[in-house]
């Protein structure tokens, strides 16, 4: 069995409120200058990834740490390159997955969703073959959580060293039902706009490299789609194989397997969060003996914005990185 422990996080007074805390990083935050070069790793369905690198250069025995983004964002969201930013500065070396499409149309029609686990595991490939004395630690935001959990849950082959996650929706039904309600709703039209807006571009671009799998895109019905209940019904689970939103929530929802985790894994969630409820908050007999859950009253969706360090949380997973005492 694993542990619950509290957030040492505290908000300063005037942003104690969840969607300040939500909001204040994409909307009021400069986005972080960090130096990086840019890779394409080719998939074997004849796709690729995009891979942005920061950091020193490695060397062999020392740490990689693979950070995947949430959804709708890419390697240059705001935390994306907060954490680079902070991890380069502590001369670690970072690898930021963009998922397919994220920074631009892909080849085939696929995407990604919270138990995508085939992409992910072809980078921790990559990066292992790269150095195999070396150490590799992944770091997870929102539904990017949500796949290393899945990861680690279906698939681990002993090649991380730890895992964190940030905000990960570990009941996908209760986090689409919590996106209809409230001023939730606007964070869900925000992700259903650009989603949505990604497949149309998708669709124009396969149409010349690839159109059996435009064919593919063309054969959804996107129309309608006001909810994320919907979203899931009508693209993710035709896409991938599942028989319906609440199917591919049933099979794709970190939570209810948590016990079987065996790598160190922080899960770093807090009660306010607005794309969440307290149900959805793990409890300690539902957790693996490797797993610790950090659990903050206040932070918003992936906020975390102190009082005095508005940059808290990149510290806290800096010092978890460090936590390891890997050369890097």
């Amino acid at each position: 069995m694993g542990e619950i422990v509290r957030s040492a996080f505290r908000p300063p007074l005037w942003l104690r409120n969840a969607h300040l805390q939500t909001l204040w990083g994409p909307l009021g935050r400069s986005l972080p200058e960090v130096a990086r070069h840019s890779e394409r790793l080719d998939l074997a369905d004849g796709d690729f990834l995009l891979l942005d690198w920061a950091g020193p250069r490695h060397g062999p025995g020392h740490l990689t740490v693979i950070l995947l983004h949430g959804l709708s964002g890419c390697s240059d969201s705001h935390y994306m390159r907060g954490i680079q930013k902070t991890l380069a500065g502590a001369g670690i070396r970072s690898v930021a997955i963009n998922s397919r499409g994220a920074k631009g149309p892909n080849d085939t029609a696929l995407c990604y969703h919270a138990g995508e686990t085939d992409d992910v595991d072809a980078v921790i490939e990559h990066v292992f073959h790269q150095d195999p004395t070396g150490h590799r630690i992944a770091i997870g935001v929102s539904l990017g959580g949500s796949r290393l959990l899945n990861w680690l849950i279906h698939r681990d082959s002993g090649r991380l060293a730890g895992v964190a996650t940030v905000c990960a929706p570990l009941r996908l039904d209760l986090c689409a039902n919590r996106l209809d309600r409230g001023l939730s709703r606007l964070y869900r039209g925000h992700l259903l706009k650009a989603l949505l807006g990604y497949l149309d571009n998708q669709k124009r671009h396969l149409d010349q490299v690839n159109p059996a799998e435009a064919k593919r895109l063309y054969r959804l019905n996107m129309s309608g789609i006001r909810s994320f209940w919907r979203y899931d019904d009508q693209i993710i689970a035709p896409l991938y194989g599942f028989r319906g939103a609440s199917h591919y929530y049933a099979q794709c929802s970190a939570g209810p397997r948590l016990q079987g985790i065996r790598t160190p894994t922080l899960l770093m969630q807090n009660r306010d969060d607005p794309f969440m409820t307290p149900e959805t908050l793990p409890r300690r007999e539902e957790l693996g003996p490797a797993v610790t859950a950090e659990i903050s009253d206040h932070g918003g969706h992936v906020g975390f914005v102190g009082a005095g360090n508005p940059y808290w949380l990149e510290q806290r997973l800096l010092a978890w990185v460090q936590g390891f005492g890997f050369s890097s």
